[in-house]
């Protein structure tokens, strides 16, 4: 078994686009993520899941910012994002499009995310790395889902959280789609 590189790589991965139409319709919500390094990272995230509308809210920092810019490598070019300065209207302007709002947030409502049938057309709103999901935030979202925590941290980074949820939920609908 060797590792793919140069033209061998690039034609693997072209194939694979090919053969891969996403099954369901992605949209972020960034409700006040403060560092740059989580949102270059949602970006790149977001580019590997062919996330259609990433809303950047609050204080989240926004494009051009160097690091967001080195560790999106880029992808903030490539991924549709926009500035919403309330998390609430981004999310009003995406539910008038016909998205389901799913805040990743721990609640006294919340299911895991793999206990979810998720609908085709998804738009998961993340929260601030201290604080998480404002209240005010929580109460325009449809429901709520979280990752179970099996050792002593309370929680992952947001954007491992994003792209475990991402994944799962791509995958999931793949899958019943079989």
């Amino acid at each position: 078994m060797e590792p793919l590189r140069g033209t061998p790589l690039k034609r693997f991965l072209k194939v694979q686009r090919r053969a891969a139409t996403p099954p369901v319709e992605l949209a972020l919500v960034l409700a006040s993520v403060a560092y740059p390094v989580n949102v270059g990272s949602i970006f790149r995230v977001a580019d590997a899941c062919n996330v259609r509308d990433l809303a950047l809210c609050g204080i989240t920092p926004t494009p051009p910012h160097p690091k967001i810019e080195k560790i999106a490598r880029y992808k903030d070019t490539r991924v549709p994002w926009r500035y919403v300065p309330e998390a609430a209207d981004a999310i009003a302007d995406l539910r008038a499009a016909g998205y389901h709002i799913c805040a990743l947030e721990i609640t006294d409502q919340s299911a895991p995310y793999y206990a979810v049938d998720y609908p085709d057309r998804l738009c998961v709103v993340v929260g601030n790395e201290d604080s998480g999901v404002p209240r005010a935030v929580l109460q325009a979202c449809d429901r709520a889902v979280f990752i179970p925590m099996y050792g002593k941290g309370r929680s992952l980074n947001v954007h491992v959280s994003v792209a475990v949820l991402l994944y799962h939920v791509l995958h999931a609908k793949a899958a019943h789609a079989s």
